[in-house]
């Protein structure tokens, strides 16, 4: 178990925990909260081994494996699979003793890196890598992708996928579903409830930490307190115990305010000199209950819309999808995601925008925002639409060397040039003073963007939005950076908010808070979606049980295809029409692949099988020193016949 007992832990001249004790047992899967800057990320590096302990005693267990996504983003030409099949530390470790056991002539040495290798899981460690890669929203078509080759959030994903490979028995997740969609934060929920270990994780999603935790651990002013039970059951005990303590400050400041009075009623009389000495010294020994002070929760309003044009926008027979690169040949066409959508948005309308990875939901947002232009069909704007979006890449877009009070001047000088001024005041100190609204105040308005914290960010996106006083709302996952008290205290705003909201979110408890209708955005179409979100996971689950099922056919049929993906490079280009000759010549080169592919799986699982009878020392050696060419053999041949299906579909 995971032990503290009155433990100090600073960072710089910060005191983040004085005198805390608690206890984790083995296989709890804890949830970690607290405000922002209580200590939650230094308590990770206790447990890692980043930080130690200023007093006290911290105990966790010298033999545990740990699991932990690495926060840099990996730069590498590897393959994903490989990338991911990495992660793995017992099975590096047992490559690299097969490797020296093999420069020697040490037969017992060889015959245990063989059984350790097998043990580890040399066998199927790609096709464990590869689930985890296509659980996590990648397509069959990426895994062999360089890693190099991905954005940012895509590389992040692959850490995670690295962190899940690791064999552990304590596992660190902090934020882990910051870059994930819906369908992969609904598969990593799954994957973590059959965990077997110890888990720990920060994160912002109650209803995440609700699927995942059960038990909550909350930094609150220097102390570490357990609670049994999810997010949810700690907020009910939590508000229990506040009340509880409110009350019990209420009756003692009665108290003190009883015996304050006697004492300056009674102090310089003689006779009740000493009953008022008592009364001060009980006032001294009196324990102190802090005053409960509620944590300053951030709340913010949009104001009401100058008007509400009713339908917001219609949509005619549209196409949504990327013209051609720059750089593409001439004659390259459009990218087309999505087509042939015949929608209105009304006034007053909560949508939903649900689909899994991929099938176009940032690319229908977008083009509602007006950042792309519509492929083909028409779409009307109602008269007076004023649009406020929030972009998933919205952050990346802001001045880093700018203040937040450059940006608002700056937005006021883009509007005023546009005559899209709604009444707004826009003197400098009305602007300090609406920042100080979104608890930008003091020093903050001066400070420059790039130094601070990704919620502060998303902190000033809102506030310039808010700013605007749009009527059709575009967000497009505006809680990635957000903690709970800010995606508590947008859920009210926008269920205030009198203007339409179109809303993509993984974040399930503000889908549930806001939306009241629901568009599925799948297969190239755009239609409403009838069920709840509880519907939709099971959707997601199934559909990605699916896709899962259908990788493996079109890997054993050698199709493996991927929109404006480049071919594998084992693939030999056919001709535009393949001759007949040419197409009985693969046909018979595939079949003696798969006769040889047979024979190989066959000698292999013989290999196998005679390594779990434990033979003699040199027996294993020579059975593993076979069984692991016959791999390397098979993965080349599979490469082979990859290639081959592929020219004769």
């Amino acid at each position: 178990m995971i032990t503290l007992k009155n433990v100090t832990l600073r960072r710089s001249a910060k005191v983040l925990l004085d005198g805390a004790s608690v206890t984790l047992n083995p296989g709890e899967k804890v949830g970690l909260v607290g405000r922002n800057g209580a200590g939650k990320s230094s308590l990770f590096a206790l447990f890692n081994g980043n930080l130690h302990e200023d007093a006290g005693e911290y105990y966790i267990p010298t033999q545990w494996r740990m699991g932990q996504v690495a926060q840099d983003m990996p730069e590498t030409d590897q393959s994903a699979t490989e990338f991911v099949v990495e992660g793995d530390t017992v099975l590096n470790a047992a490559r690299i003793e097969v490797a020296a056991s093999e420069a020697t002539d040490d037969y017992d040495r060889m015959a245990h890196a063989y059984m350790a290798l097998h043990d580890a899981g040399e066998h199927d460690a790609a096709s464990r890598a590869q689930a985890l890669i296509l659980g996590l929203g990648f397509k069959s078509s990426e895994l062999e992708r360089p890693v190099n080759s991905f954005s940012g959030g895509w590389r992040m994903r692959l850490q995670l996928a690295r962190a899940l490979m690791c064999p552990s028995d304590l596992l660190l997740l902090d934020e882990p579903t910051n870059h994930l969609d819906l369908d992969a934060l609904v598969w990593l929920e799954a994957w973590l409830k059959k965990y077997e270990g110890t888990m720990i994780v920060i994160s912002h999603d109650r209803e995440f930490l609700d699927a995942v935790t059960t038990v909550t651990l909350h930094i609150d002013a220097g102390k570490l307190v357990r609670y049994g039970g999810n997010y949810s059951k700690f907020e009910d005990m939590r508000a229990e115990q506040m009340e509880l303590q409110q009350n019990a400050f209420s009756k003692q400041q009665d108290k003190i305010a009883h015996l304050q009075k006697f004492i300056a009623r009674f102090k310089a009389k003689a006779s009740k000199a000493k009953q008022a000495q008592s009364r001060v010294k009980a006032l001294d020994r009196m324990e102190k209950i802090a005053p409960l002070l509620s944590e300053a929760d951030f709340t913010f309003e949009f104001k009401e819309p100058a008007n509400l044009p009713n339908p917001m926008l219609s949509m005619q027979g549209v196409s949504f999808g990327y013209p051609p690169p720059e750089e593409a040949p001439i004659g390259t066409g459009p990218t087309v995601i999505v087509q042939n959508v015949s929608r209105s948005v009304l006034a007053g309308q909560r949508i939903g925008i649900l689909g899994a990875n991929g099938q176009g939901k940032s690319t229908l947002v977008k083009t509602v925002a007006r950042d792309l232009q519509p492929l083909g069909g028409e779409v009307t704007e109602g008269k007076g639409l004023n649009i406020g979006y929030f972009a998933q890449q919205e952050l990346d877009v802001l001045r880093p060397a700018d203040t937040p009070l450059e940006h608002m001047i700056r937005l006021v000088k883009d509007l005023t040039a546009l005559g899209k001024i709604a009444g707004q005041a826009t003197r400098e100190q009305d602007l300090r003073s609406f920042l100080g609204t979104f608890n930008f105040s003091g020093d903050m308005v001066k400070q420059a963007v790039g130094s601070m914290s990704g919620g502060e960010k998303a902190r000033l996106v809102l506030c310039m939005i808010v700013w605007q006083r749009p009527n059709l709302l575009l967000l497009d996952e505006p809680t990635n950076h957000l903690d709970l008290a800010t995606r508590e205290a947008l859920s009210m705003a926008l269920n205030e908010f009198e203007g339409t909201v179109m809303l993509v979110s993984h974040d399930r408890a503000l889908l549930r808070a806001v939306c009241d209708e629901f568009w599925m955005v799948s297969r190239g179409g755009v239609s409403p979606f009838d069920g709840d979100l509880d519907d939709y996971q099971k959707y997601l689950l199934d559909e990605a049980k699916r896709q899962r099922e259908l990788a493996k056919e079109e890997a054993r049929a050698g199709a493996v295809k991927g929109k404006a993906e480049p071919p594998p490079p084992a693939r030999q280009e056919p001709a535009a029409k393949a001759s007949a000759d040419q197409i009985r010549a693969w046909k018979k080169e595939l079949q003696s692949i798969e006769a040889r592919m047979e024979a190989l799986n066959t000698e292999g699982a013989a290999m196998e099988s005679k390594l779990a009878t434990n033979p003699h020392p040199s027996e294993i050696a020579e059975a593993g020193k076979r069984l692991k060419l016959v791999n390397n053999e098979l993965k080349a041949l599979e490469d082979q016949w990859l290639a081959l299906s592929a020219n004769l579909e």
